[in-house]
C-alpha cells in the first residue's frame, strides 16, 4: 500500500529564480560556514553545495564587508543568495542593495518599526522575500513573560506578529520558520503556525548537532512535518561540512518519495555468513556516486546465496562471497566476476545506464 502525502498548498514566492510555496517542489538549502567577506573560500564552498543539490544558499552577515562581498559572490554562484541578518537593519539593506536574492531577518532583534518599514521598504524596491526567523532563543521579552519561557505557543505569537507587521508595511513575500532546538517544540510550532497561515514556511530543527544526532532529530522532525504536508523548504542544522545537510535534506525527500535526486543505495546490515568487506564497498560506491542525479536504486549486498532475493527492487546490485561477485538486476543474475571487481563492475554498469 502507497502512502500519499496531502500537502499543503501555501502562497508562491520567488527566491531569485526558485518558486517557493504554491506546491512548488520542496527546496533544499543550507548555510555557508565561512567568513563571508573571504570571497573565494564562500564562493568556493558555494560551488559544492551547487554539486550536491543545494538550491538556495544562505550566508551571515555580521558586518558591512560581508554585505559588499555579496555582489562579487553573486558573479560567481548559480543558485540564489540569503543574507542572514541580526540586530543592524543597515546590514539588510546593504545587503540588498549588494544583490541578495532575500533576506533572513528576525523583526523582534531588528528594532523599531521605523527600521523594520526600512528594511521593508528596501525589499521592495529590489523585488526580494523577506524570511521571517523565529528562533526559540531569541524571542521577545514580554512574550517570553506571557508564556512563562519559550514554549510553541510563544513562538507562534511571535511569528504571527511578525507577519502582521509586514503585511501591514503592505509587503507579502514573506517566508516564516519557526525553530527549536528540540523535536517536540518544533513539531507543535509548525503544526500550529501552519493552522494559522497561508505564508510558506521553511523547515528545520535548529542547533541539531553533530553528525549522528542532527541527522537523527533533523529526520524526525522535518520528515514527520513534511509527512503532515507541512513545509516548502527544508534546512538540515548540522555541525559539519555543509554539504552533508544538503545530502540529508535529499535523503528525507527521498524516504517519504517527494522528491528523489541521485541514486538511493540499501545495503545489508551484514551477519556472520558476509564473507567480504561490505562497509568498505559500500564506502567505495557512496563516495564514487556522491554528485550522481541518476534516479536508480543500489543494492550491495554481503551474501550471493540471499542476496539478489531480499533485493529483488533494487534496479541493479551486487553480492560477493568465496571469491566470487554476481551483479544482478531486478534480482536476476546478470553476471558473474572474481570478487575483487565488485565496485568496478557495479560502477561501470552504472555508467553505462
Amino acid at each position: 500500500m502507497s502512502f500519499t502525502i496531502n500537502r499543503k498548498k501555501t502562497r508562491q514566492i520567488k527566491v531569485g529564480k526558485v518558486k517557493i510555496g504554491g506546491m512548488a517542489p520542496i527546496a533544499v538549502q543550507s548555510m555557508t560556514n565561512t567568513f563571508t567577506q573571504d570571497i573565494v573560500s564562500t564562493v568556493a564552498q558555494i560551488g559544492r553545495l551547487e554539486k550536491a543539490g543545494c538550491e538556495i544558499v544562505r550566508v551571515a552577515v555580521p558586518d558591512e564587508d560581508a554585505a559588499n562581498a555579496i555582489s562579487s559572490i553573486k558573479e560567481k554562484i548559480s543558485i540564489p543568495i540569503i543574507a542572514d541578518i541580526h540586530f543592524d537593519y543597515r546590514l539588510a539593506i546593504a545587503s540588498a542593495r549588494a544583490g541578495a536574492d532575500g533576506l533572513r531577518i528576525n523583526p523582534g532583534n531588528i528594532g523599531s518599526i521605523k527600521k523594520v518599514k526600512a528594511v521593508v521598504e528596501c525589499a521592495t524596491d529590489f523585488n526580494i522575500p523577506i524570511r521571517i526567523g523565529v528562533n526559540s532563543g531569541s524571542l521577545e521579552k514580554e512574550i517570553l513573560k506571557k508564556y512563562n519561557g519559550a514554549s510553541a505557543e510563544a513562538m507562534v505569537e511571535s511569528a504571527v506578529r511578525h507577519i502582521e507587521l509586514l503585511k501591514s508595511l503592505d509587503f507579502h513575500q514573506i517566508k516564516v520558520s519557526i525553530k527549536a532546538s528540540d523535536v517536540h517544540r518544533t513539531l507543535e510550532a509548525y503544526r500550529l503556525l501552519s493552522s494559522k497561515t497561508d505564508i510558506p514556511l521553511h523547515v528545520g530543527v535548529t542547533e541539531a548537532g553533530a553528525l549522528f544526532p542532527g541527522i537523527v532529530k533533523s529526520s524526525i522532525g522535518i520528515g514527520m512535518l513534511l509527512a503532515e504536508g507541512i513545509g516548502d523548504t527544508i534546512r538540515v542544522s548540522l555541525t559539519r561540512d555543509p554539504v552533508e545537510e544538503v545530502r540529508v535534506g535529499f535523503e528525507i525527500l527521498k524516504a517519504l518519495n517527494i522528491r528523489r535526486r541521485g541514486p538511493e543505495i540499501i545495503s545489508c546490515p551484514t551477519c556472520g555468513r558476509c564473507k567480504i568487506d561490505l562497509f568498505d564497498i559500500v564506502e567505495q560506491v557512496d563516495k564514487a556516486l556522491l554528485t550522481s542525479t541518476l534516479d536508480i536504486k543500489i543494492a550491495i549486498m554481503g551474501c550471493m546465496v540471499n542476496g539478489p532475493g531480499e533485493a529483488k527492487e533494487a534496479d541493479i546490485g551486487i553480492a560477493g562471497g568465496d571469491g566470487k561477485g554476481i551483479l544482478f538486476k531486478r534480482g536476476k543474475v546478470v553476471k558473474k566476476f572474481p570478487q575483487e571487481k565488485l565496485v568496478e563492475v557495479l560502477l561501470k554498469e552504472i555508467r553505462k545506464g
